[in-house]
């Protein structure tokens, strides 16, 4: 009777930081080629389920980062606004993408925020399963909930591969989502300057 070791079985515990089980989720790409009748041997579909899973990983796991704020020392009381933030999210619906700009601004409280963290807000939440309702509000609540400013206005603008690649195949068109909180939500010269650009 040999007493060479036999191999350890592949580990399929979930990952510890983000509970992605990356064995079961390449093994679930593949059975969904095979059964969409394709030959998950051939050798340009070898390496398909790996790279389809890091690619939604990547598209759907922020990266956590700290809000940096600092004291409204001048008292400036105008707008903030950071125009065309570029973003990518996944749709929850079919897992295609939509991309597009954020304009994203705040009245300032007692605090203000360095301006790229607007950028990472933006990101943090479009790095998910979204629609673009929620993505939008999820926004504009976080830099309430963690900014504390007098008002806060998010516009999103975006062109859904969903809706060009397929369906109505409309390419070209953008959906334009938008959340106003506080002093913003009723201010209509202050909103008007969030007005999305043409892309």
């Amino acid at each position: 009777m040999s007493t060479t070791a036999a191999p350890l079985a592949a580990v399929e515990d979930p990952d510890e930081q983000t509970g992605v089980d990356v064995v079961a989720a390449e093994r679930a790409v593949a059975d969904l080629l095979r059964a969409l009748g394709r030959d998950v041997t051939d050798p340009h579909l070898a390496e398909t389920p790996r790279r389809v899973v890091a690619a939604l990983r990547e598209m759907t796991e922020p990266d956590g980062f700290m809000l940096t704020t600092f004291p409204n020392d001048s008292g400036y009381e105008d707008l903030v606004l950071v125009r065309d933030i570029p973003f990518t999210s996944v749709c929850e619906h079919h897992l295609l993408p939509f991309r597009g700009v954020a304009h994203v601004g705040y009245l300032p409280g007692e605090r203000i925020v360095g301006l790229s963290k607007l950028a990472r807000v933006v990101e943090l939440f479009a790095h998910d399963l979204q629609v673009q309702e929620t993505l939008t509000a999820q926004i504009a609540d976080h830099l309430m909930h963690h900014l504390a400013p007098r008002g806060v206005g998010v516009v999103l603008q975006a062109e859904h591969m969903c809706m060009s690649l397929r369906g109505v195949r409309s390419a070209g068109t953008t959906t334009v989502t938008s959340a106003f909180r506080g002093a913003l939500r009723d201010d209509d010269q202050l909103r008007a300057r969030f007005a999305p650009t043409a892309h």
